[in-house]
């Protein structure tokens, strides 16, 4: 199985930000640790181009963000500063997502150990999302002929909002979004199929509601590919998430998404999403599980 990176990409943060910016590359040296994954298939994506942001940014968004023109209050709806470094860094991760894809549709199964930033809109970022990489990558696969139609299975504990927005009236790009409805974004921008959850939903109520919407999306997705955010944000101990999965329950929600696309034949590129750990260490253990479990599947798949 493929799984590439961009941690070696930093930018600059204050001291005491909430982003979890360590925890990329924490958890790249545990895939590498694990073994999980042969170090041949560890790799750095192309980053992403003008021409491929552009399908789902507008230039003028692209063009300020470049060139460090944000008003302060977009800066501060991304809630990260803004630096030359972040932009590059942005553009790798959003490579890493495309690069996924396309290995996912040749293989099976493949990952990108940053992306699902759902909450990029067409002419603005948000909640740590300054391109949609999701949005991106399902566009680049249907433009290259590899993809006709992506189903996007959000399971981050925030609503995918700017995906929704950017795919609103597309009939080829399905957007399916599992998460805390009390939580951000307060305006919630209204996917194919929305399942809310309340605060406190733990493993067995989250399972039921998912598998159901799974069946139900992958019925009406139709799709080719699968692009699955794999958050870490509806652990009980997350800063952010206010959802209670343990970490059995998100190694039994990571199996169903892949045992239901399986079943589907349906290739899928996974991205980490978020993850804000009272402890960062917890974070990175939720992270490679996925990434582990993904890696059982992708050799069932190889084997069939």
């Amino acid at each position: 199985m493929k799984v590439f990176y961009s941690d070696q990409f930093p930018f600059p943060l204050p001291h005491g930000h909430m982003f979890p910016l360590r925890k990329f590359r924490l958890l790249r040296e545990a895939v590498q640790r694990s073994g999980a994954i042969p170090p041949e298939d560890l790799r750095v994506p192309p980053a992403a181009t003008d021409a491929q942001i552009l399908r789902a940014h507008t230039a003028d968004y692209l063009e300020r963000l470049k060139t460090g023109q944000l008003t302060p209050k977009e800066v501060r709806r991304i809630g990260l500063p803004w630096s030359a470094e972040l932009v590059e860094r942005v553009r790798y991760s959003t490579g890493g997502t495309i690069a996924a894809c396309r290995a996912a549709l040749s293989d099976g199964i493949a990952a990108n150990l940053s992306g699902g930033t759902h909450h990029g809109f067409a002419d603005h970022g948000q909640g740590y999302c300054l391109f949609n990489d999701i949005v991106i990558a399902a566009r680049a696969m249907q433009d290259e002929g590899r993809a006709r139609r992506v189903v996007v299975i959000d399971c981050d504990a925030h609503q995918g909002n700017g995906t929704a927005a950017l795919a609103a009236g597309d009939p080829t790009l399905f957007t399916f979004s599992i998460h805390n409805r009390q939580n951000f974004p307060l305006r919630k921008v209204p996917s194919d199929l929305d399942v809310g959850l309340d605060d406190g939903t733990g493993d067995a109520a989250y399972l039921s509601a998912l598998e159901d919407g799974l069946r139900r999306a992958l019925e009406r997705a139709q799709a080719d590919l699968a692009i699955y955010l794999a958050g870490a944000d509806p652990y009980e101990r997350d800063l952010l998430g206010r959802l209670a999965l343990t970490q059995a329950g998100l190694a039994a929600r990571d199996r169903l998404v892949f045992s239901h696309c399986r079943q589907a034949s349906l290739p899928v590129a996974v991205t980490i999403a978020g993850g804000y750990g009272q402890r960062l260490q917890e974070t990175v253990e939720i992270h490679l599980q996925t990434i582990c479990i993904a890696g059982e599947y992708a050799a069932l798949w190889q084997a069939s």
